[in-house]
């Protein structure tokens, strides 16, 4: 045995892999098919060497070869990609930076989603040092236009959405902070598109107050809204920006990108 045998393989294998993503980040950065001349340029690969990696990436449909000489990405990177998103939810992307807020805030840090015409928890981060009772629970729900999350979903509604969802509930209150006329909902509303985030001023539970920003997957989707509660005199808008910057780290894991379709 000699100190040469062992590391080869690895090396060779690990040069292959490199020289792999190198082509398909080149590729990925052309929006048209590109030829085998400028991805031997790009890549700083050998053209022998860059055709030999593509032949065999042709092969397990991870390139196209658009005709003798082009390439662009393959179908088979679509495939992948589609099975990575389908097995990534949104808790799981969400569970330790929720941690990491609620931590920094001392404060309870809700994930909700929508179903129907309510919101439902699916996760909470949360202590004994919040200060303040965990009234619902996980898989607990509340209704749209009571809870910061809520709005953030009727936000994005069309108008007649939004009427529609006023009649079929009569826009319920549970207190005297409540939303339960549609003019005021649409001002409220207004506001929350305007600012990116919206609040809860004890309109679901006195004494509770809250704030949302808004979780969006890789085609923009609103998927999910994360909250900060805490008791009404504690809630400080310091917290708003870490509360909004949290939910975009949990949106870029989901594979959203700013800019792109919102």
């Amino acid at each position: 045995m000699t100190k040469l045998e062992t590391p080869e393989p690895a090396k060779t294998s690990i040069q292959v892999i490199e020289r792999m993503v190198a082509l398909l980040d080149v590729l990925a950065s052309y929006p048209d098919p590109v030829s085998l001349k400028e991805l031997s340029k790009v890549s700083g690969l050998h053209p022998s060497t860059a055709h030999r990696i593509l032949n065999d990436m042709v092969v397990t449909r991870f390139v196209d070869r658009v005709e003798p000489g082009t390439y662009r990405l393959g179908m088979r990177l679509l495939e992948l990609g589609n099975v990575v998103k389908s097995r990534l939810s949104v808790r799981e992307a969400a569970v330790d930076l929720m941690r990491a807020l609620h931590n920094k805030t001392k404060q309870t840090v809700n994930l909700s989603v929508r179903q129907g015409d309510e919101i439902v928890y699916i996760d909470r981060a949360f202590s004994e040092r919040s200060g303040m009772q965990v009234v619902r629970a996980i898989g607990g729900r509340g209704p749209l236009h009571l809870t910061s999350t809520g709005k953030l979903f009727l936000s994005i509604d069309e108008p007649k959405a939004i009427r529609a969802y006023a009649t079929r509930t009569g826009l319920a209150g549970h207190n005297k902070n409540s939303i339960t006329d549609l003019t005021r909902l649409e001002r409220e509303l207004s506001l929350v598109r305007a600012r990116g985030y919206a609040r809860d001023n004890e309109e679901l539970e006195l004494g509770v107050r809250c704030m949302a920003a808004g979780i969006h997957d890789d085609s923009g989707k609103l998927v999910a809204g994360l909250s900060i509660s805490a008791p009404a005199d504690r809630l400080q808008d310091d917290w708003l920006e870490d509360l909004v910057n949290t939910a975009a780290q949990i949106s870029a894991t989901l594979g959203h990108r700013v800019g792109g379709t919102s």
